[in-house]
């Protein structure tokens, strides 16, 4: 068994070069900027096309479906022929998808839009890689987590961006997307000027002819006796985490009688807390505990945190008035535009104004800690181990299909989720959750720590901990 290796944190092979790092993390956060730009007014824009909540909820699957099958392709290709032409690439599509739904006139041309966007996008596989190419296995992390931080500052300037434009343009729902192409545009740029090539020629294709994907390809990486639990773990607790962001605007109007700027307020708390994590606590950690704990603290937090959120007590805010909640729903308006469209049309029963005070709130406030604590260590923990695992020129292959899994879990998340909502009530789908990561945690202590490391072709052991 490999112990964990750990140095003093003074040694400079621990430090993150911020320098190699930068251009990536600005690259990813405005291709971010983009992403979520859109993604609030979806729903109304495919609304406005006269879309049924089945249409929506299918538009909604595309994006993540295609990135599905985009990110293990484009993670291989850029292992055979660099980072740098195939994130331009990649780019270009995302702009053609912005620039389509920005000139929409009929729904079949958003889900083009959004079919083009969720291949291109799937690009974060070849970002990750880059980060790898650029880190050492004590910095890995770390850089990593950046990945995870520019996420998360996306998702709180993006939505500001969507309605400072919405604003300005007398909610023309055509502006956004313009605008989001404007971002995609300097993504390019920045790529093509700044971005330095991370993948020297002489390691680029090492791994033979092997095709882009294929399912064979991912049942093998499953089954990898060194990576292969990681795999399950990087998609089982995104099915988990998943749910709870796109399922918890639905519990917070059920419980706490909070509507889209009550939960808007809610998700840049956790927006914080997240970004906080992976941007400047998760390296530290690494450093001092090793990836392997932190795959454990990570499952026990998100658990403890999904329980904590199931039972929070149904006490709307000071204030607060059923009648004007039910008539904002039933009218359509902003309501609809920040919730997710497979979970939007489930019946909530809306907590009476017989009994409020601040006591909902403020558990909620402190259950979600854990839980986005415990979300915000668990993908660029995993996605570093894995790469401590595997040989230098499969790197971008298996971080495509750690992507590709990700996306997958983001597609089956509302819909599963959402079905055990509705069938059993507000607090199962949390309550199940947090018991599924208690067991992912079990089984993780039984195979992730008696997992052996790999060794590259020049037989120079690269693991951490197991």
């Amino acid at each position: 068994m490999v112990q964990d290796i750990t140095a003093t944190p003074t040694a400079p092979v621990d430090k993150l070069d911020f320098k190699k790092i930068l251009p990536i993390f600005v690259i990813v956060l405005i291709d971010l900027l983009g992403v979520t730009i859109i993604i609030p007014l979806m729903p109304l824009y495919a609304t406005s096309f006269a879309a049924t909540p089945l249409m929506i909820g299918a538009l909604g699957a595309a994006y993540p479906l295609m990135q599905f099958i985009g990110a293990p392709i484009l993670g291989r290709l850029s292992d055979r022929f660099g980072r740098k032409p195939i994130l331009i690439i990649s780019q270009l599509g995302t702009l053609a998808g912005f620039l389509i739904l920005g000139f929409a006139t009929n729904l079949w041309m958003l889900f083009l839009s959004r079919t083009i966007d969720g291949i291109s996008g799937a690009n974060i596989a070849t970002a990750q890689a880059a980060i790898t190419d650029s880190t050492t296995e004590k910095t890995r992390t770390q850089g990593l987590g950046l990945i995870g931080a520019a996420f998360g500052l996306g998702f709180v300037i993006g939505p500001v961006i969507a309605f400072l434009s919405l604003a300005a343009s007398g909610n023309n729902y055509h502006v956004p997307a313009f605008v989001a192409a404007c971002f995609s545009l300097i993504s390019i740029l920045l790529t093509w000027f700044w971005f330095p090539e991370t993948l020297p020629k002489e390691k680029r294709g090492q791994s033979g002819q092997k095709p882009a994907f294929s399912f064979a390809d991912l049942f093998k990486a499953i089954t990898h006796p060194s990576v292969g639990m990681l795999l399950v773990l990087i998609f089982s607790q995104q099915v988990v985490f998943g749910g709870f962001e796109q399922l918890f605007s639905l519990f917070t109007l059920s419980r706490l009688g909070l509507a889209a700027r009550g939960n808007s307020i809610l998700f840049v708390y956790i927006g914080i807390i997240v970004v906080a994590v992976q941007g400047y606590y998760i390296g530290k950690w690494s450093r001092r505990f090793g990836d392997r704990r932190l795959i454990y603290a990570g499952l026990a937090l998100l658990a403890l945190g999904m329980i904590l959120v199931a039972f929070t007590p149904r006490v709307p805010l000071p204030g607060y008035s059923q009648q004007k909640l039910n008539a904002e729903i039933s009218s359509g308006g902003e309501m609809r535009a920040h919730e997710n469209p497979t979970t939007q049309n489930l019946p909530v029963q809306l907590p009476s104004d017989t009994r409020t005070g601040y006591l909902g709130l403020v558990w909620i406030l402190i259950a979600v800690i854990p839980a986005s604590i415990g979300g915000g260590m668990l993908q660029p923990t995993i996605n570093s181990s894995i790469t401590k695992r595997i040989a230098m020129d499969e790197i971008g292959g298996m971080l495509g299909i750690s992507a590709a899994l990700l996306s997958g879990a983001n597609a089956i998340a509302p819909l599963l989720w959402g079905v055990v909502f509705q069938a059993l009530g507000p607090s199962w789908p949390f309550i199940l959750g947090g018991i599924l990561l208690l067991g992912l945690l079990l089984l993780a202590t039984r195979t992730i720590s008696s997992v052996s490391e790999q060794t590259t072709p020049t037989g120079v052991a690269r693991g951490e901990a197991s």
